[in-house]
């Protein structure tokens, strides 16, 4: 029904840039949040685990009443988007790098792709490759361990800051002018990738496309509206700690639950 709910979940907290995104496009729209954190990263878990997860987590959802379910992550996306729109009835918005529009930005014909390992070795982002790079040469960077540092110590701490020293550099020694942030996560440290490349550089996170999408679906199947926006987060890990970090990224106090699907 109109009235009820957009589900998005992710890993953890990375999927509240795309959540911000979606209220700024669709503000008058509730919004159910879930945060899987009690397996926290997903880019290290087995690719049979992650398609099992992401549709036991979507079926939960839609029987909670969701009228539509945004995949907020692209690992989850990579693996398991095609068994969860096979499993649910309802629109469903999933990320994935945003290789086709760097294609058709860059100048010197070097993208670079920061990802979580899972994502990268997913045959959905092969496929991303095959199809759009256009002859381009794609700099596909593993950036191991960087959501959950951005979660755990801060977007501008000194462990943040060492990892991005790692895992940017490659892309400006190969001369990379389009930056795809594949994770969500990464936008929390956009200005620190910035100043790691040469001025000029694009970073691309499609957030915004998500939300655009999103609106789409929601107008072309009657469901736009009937919210207030209203906004639960929950969380399957521990909810105090869950909250503090919320709070720093988010910027403003959100309470937390725990849910478990």
């Amino acid at each position: 029904m109109p009235h009820s709910p957009i589900a998005v979940f992710d890993s953890g907290l990375g999927g509240l840039t795309v959540l911000r995104a979606l209220r700024g496009q669709l503000p008058q729209e509730d919004y159910f949040y879930f945060a899987d954190t009690r397996f926290l990263p997903y880019g290290d878990k087995p690719e049979v685990f992650l398609k099992e997860r992401g549709v036991v987590i979507a079926e939960a959802l839609a029987r909670r009443g969701a009228k539509a379910l945004v995949i907020a992550c692209n690992t989850a996306t990579a693996v398991a988007a095609e068994a969860i729109r096979a499993a649910l009835p309802l629109p469903v918005v999933a990320l994935e790098p945003g290789v086709k529009p760097a294609a058709a930005l860059t100048r010197s014909g070097v993208v670079g792709v920061l990802a979580t390992t899972r994502t990268l070795l997913s045959e959905r982002f092969q496929r991303l490759v095959a199809d759009h790079a256009q002859g381009h040469r794609v700099i596909a960077r593993p950036c191991p361990g960087l959501a959950e540092a951005i979660e755990r110590e801060g977007p501008g701490s000194v462990v943040v800051e060492a990892l991005l020293d790692q895992f940017v550099e490659p892309l400006n020694a190969a001369g990379a002018d389009v930056v795809v942030l594949g994770c969500t996560h990464y936008p929390w440290v956009a200005a620190a990738i910035a100043r790691r490349m040469p001025a000029g550089t694009t970073l691309l996170d499609t957030g915004a496309a998500v939300a655009r999408q999103l609106d789409r679906l929601l107008a072309a199947r009657g469901l736009l509206g009937g919210g207030s926006g209203r906004l639960k987060v929950t969380t399957s890990g521990a909810p105090q700690a869950v909250s503090a970090t919320v709070d720093r990224l988010w910027g403003q106090h959100l309470p937390v639950e725990h849910w478990e699907p």
